[in-house]
């Protein structure tokens, strides 16, 4: 397939001049994602993730392309540029860390597509008509997070995450919620997704000898300080995001990862839902199948954001077909409009009601706070 690269505005101005694209009779989703390059163990549970959901949804074919952007934002762009001027898809999903998403997001606001993120990334006003979040927001998962702190007597905080906008978003959160709680950071360290090692930012987070520690990264990257941290002697409380998530982070971390005390969505741990939670059928579903096929405790959260946007498009879908066909921009507005009107929406991560405003669309239900004892994620105290 020849590669296309057209200026955003070129883009935009292609699309707004031209008359409603011709109806197809299929609904055509373009999916950008990670599954090379240091962010791989969070893109390819949302590309494996695909194995799972529906071939058809009301009636109509999906045909779904998947395009890896290697984790870079001109990469990620340039696939959704395509999407938009070679596939002419209905919908985009993508990418598996924060810096692409941002940038597919700005493509399908430009092209007026809906978008479905599948990393936590923040929704500014240029970015909020077409795209909403698949991912809990930081803000809902750091909560439980500093109130755990709070409640085992955790009065100073180091930080140590990621030097883009994922580490900024945690590392702004714990300022704007874990300060006003009275929480001190006594230390900010930061480091870039590629790095093999954290020595020297580690050894200044054990100087400075606070009560817990907060790692705000993802994926596998997320236990290089974890076991860093231990091998130096820290004692105190280790704090994970949900971006870490995963059975490949005690894998990595192996003994450093027990006590860990991490943020979750629910589809880690749906069997100890109560019957009453609306993510716990689709949690049991997604995990159950995803386990058969790629092996016992191969569970992922990131799996499930990818999952879940399908669960989405089985709600809005039949509601959007009933005014407009696929292909047109008709329908594309449609989608939107469906995901305003569409209400409590379960999914495996968090149950979902989207405001114009709210691009998140979830609460409380969508958390969950896990440790590891004896190598297995558990509830936490």
């Amino acid at each position: 397939m020849r590669k296309t690269y057209l200026a955003a505005a070129a883009v935009a101005a292609m699309l707004g001049a031209a008359p409603a694209l011709a109806q197809t009779n299929e609904i055509t989703i373009g999916i950008t994602t990670t599954t090379t390059g240091p962010a791989a163990a969070l893109g390819i549970p949302e590309r494996n993730a695909l194995d799972f959901v529906p071939k058809e949804i009301g009636g109509v074919p999906l045909k779904i392309i998947v395009l890896d952007d290697g984790g870079d934002p001109a990469t990620a762009t340039t696939n959704a540029r395509r999407f938009v001027t070679e596939s002419k898809a209905d919908i985009i999903m993508g990418s598996a860390t924060t810096p692409p998403t941002i940038a597919v997001s700005n493509v399908a606001n430009e092209a007026g597509i809906p978008h479905f993120g599948l990393a936590p990334f923040p929704v500014t006003p240029e970015r909020a008509k077409w795209s909403v979040v698949m991912p809990q927001p930081v803000p809902i998962m750091g909560k439980v997070l500093y109130a755990h702190m709070k409640a085992h007597n955790v009065k100073t905080v180091g930080y140590i995450g990621y030097s883009d906008s994922y580490g900024d978003l945690w590392f702004n959160d714990l300022k704007a919620q874990g300060v006003p709680l009275g929480l001190s950071v006594v230390d900010e360290e930061r480091f870039a997704r590629p790095d093999t090692s954290v020595t020297g930012q580690v050894l200044k987070l054990v100087a400075a000898n606070p009560d817990a520690i907060l790692v705000g990264a993802s994926g596998t990257a997320a236990a290089l300080p974890q076991t860093e941290l231990r091998d130096r002697g820290y004692k105190g409380l280790i704090y994970q995001t949900h971006g870490a998530a995963s059975m490949d982070f005690i894998r990595i971390a192996g003994k450093a990862a027990e006590g860990v005390i991490m943020a979750s969505g629910p589809v880690m741990s749906p069997e100890t839902q109560p019957d009453s939670a609306l993510t716990k059928k689709p949690g049991l579903t997604l995990d159950k199948e995803y386990e058969a096929k790629y092996g016992p405790n191969s569970r992922s959260q990131f799996a499930g954001h990818s999952y879940d946007a399908f669960e989405l498009l089985k709600r809005v879908i039949p509601v959007a077909l009933k005014t407009a066909k696929p292909g047109t921009p008709e329908f594309r507005e449609a989608i939107r409009q469906a995901l305003l009107t569409e209400k409590d929406m379960a999914a495996s991560q968090g149950v979902y009601n989207f405001t114009e405003k709210d691009r998140s669309g979830l609460d409380d239900r969508a958390r969950i706070i896990l440790t590891v004892k004896d190598g297995k994620y558990v509830p936490a105290q």
